[in-house]
């Protein structure tokens, strides 16, 4: 019975700590589950997706990001007009004070811009993200299937 309690707590320790290490945060910003699509071969661009949540008391920005997985990373957000979605570059994300903001496929997202090859499932990208307030916040995107909607541990 005391082995079975013992690994059943050590399984919640390891489930814990791989969900803290997909975590990032500084100050009062955090980052979690930051993740991007597979592309097929010959792709140009990829899509970075987060969850960003303020806990401080004071808006801040999210103003740019950079990967060497591409040549450039641009802030975009989805805006629909009748039936028809736009896609809109930004200069930058508000982050309200003690709020969070969502970055998902078919909303606002991270445009990895000029590729330098394919993203495969399961590797992990490094990407740096500079917020007005924090400061730059070192995070990994997770690659998960093709047709991804969300967010898969």
């Amino acid at each position: 019975m005391r082995l079975l309690m013992f690994l059943a707590a050590l399984a919640a320790s390891i489930a814990a700590f791989v969900t803290l290490a997909h975590n990032h945060e500084k100050g009062d910003i955090q980052v979690h589950h930051p993740w991007s699509r597979a592309t097929p071969p010959g792709a140009k661009v990829a899509a970075g997706y987060m969850e960003i949540r303020n806990r401080g008391a004071q808006p801040d920005r999210l103003l740019s990001a950079s990967t060497p997985a591409a040549q450039r990373v641009e802030l975009h957000v989805t805006e629909r007009e009748g039936d028809v979605a736009k896609m809109r570059q930004v200069k930058s994300y508000e982050i309200p004070a003690r709020e969070r903001y969502v970055l998902r496929p078919g909303g606002a997202h991270m445009m990895l811009v000029d590729i330098v090859q394919p993203l495969k499932k399961g590797e992990r990208v490094k990407m740096k993200l500079r917020f007005e307030r924090a400061g730059e916040i070192e995070v990994e995107l997770e690659v998960q299937d093709l047709g991804s909607r969300q967010h898969r541990h």
